[in-house]
């Protein structure tokens, strides 16, 4: 059965960030605080070493109702036995990656408008990351920033919940959320903090409070 959801507060883990602690402590403090999902994000890393990682995360995430999401590595997601997988439009086709992680694990898509929004499948497809919102400088491949106007307008198109992407903090939260988002993604909001645990929660505070 696939697990259930809750996009509230995902981070999304960067190994250069996250350099300090490390990502699994990293993702440890911030699910403390309030962090519902976490992405293992690693472009670089190989799948090896995504695998590695991973089934400690798995490890240091289990009991804590936070979902661990692999990016983009569909065998790294399936060796960790990872909660789902998260792929973008240039990664591989959705219905090969579906049948790849089979049924029982959640499949989430990056869009970077309300046409590729509502081509979402979600007979496939859990959730999309829809944006981005700003440029950030965590992802240098983004496309053009689209603003809260713009993840409006994919949100409405998704057939499927939808979490914010691209460059935000806490001040952004409210216009989220008013904008038709069921969370955001952050990035440098928590990867780097001094104390991630505090991050989480004042993040975590501020989705709450927007969504009531």
């Amino acid at each position: 059965m696939k697990p259930s959801f809750d996009l509230s507060l995902y981070l999304v883990l960067d190994p250069g960030l996250c350099a300090g602690i490390g990502m699994v402590d990293t993702a440890r403090r911030a699910v403390a605080g309030g962090a519902t999902m976490v992405q293992l994000r690693n472009k670089t890393g190989g799948t090896a070493a995504m695998v590695e990682t991973g089934r400690v995360l798995k490890r240091a995430l289990e009991g804590s109702g936070a979902r661990l999401i692999v990016n983009d590595d569909v065998e790294a997601a399936v060796a960790i036995g990872a909660d789902g997988l998260h792929i973008g439009q240039g990664d591989m086709a959705v219905a090969e990656a579906r049948a790849r992680i089979g049924e029982g694990m959640l499949l989430g898509l990056s869009v970077e408008s309300p046409e590729l929004a509502a081509a979402a499948d979600p007979h496939l497809v859990d959730y999309i990351g829809a944006g981005p919102v700003f440029a950030t400088p965590t992802k240098m491949d983004h496309k053009r920033p689209v603003g809260f106007d713009g993840l409006a307008a994919q949100v409405a198109a998704s057939p499927v919940p939808a979490v914010a992407i691209g460059g935000l903090k806490r001040q952004h939260i409210a216009q989220a959320f008013a904008a038709g988002a069921q969370g955001i993604a952050v990035v440098s909001a928590i990867c780097g903090q001094p104390d991630p645990v505090k991050a989480a929660r004042r993040l975590r505070c501020a989705t709450d409070g927007a969504r009531n």
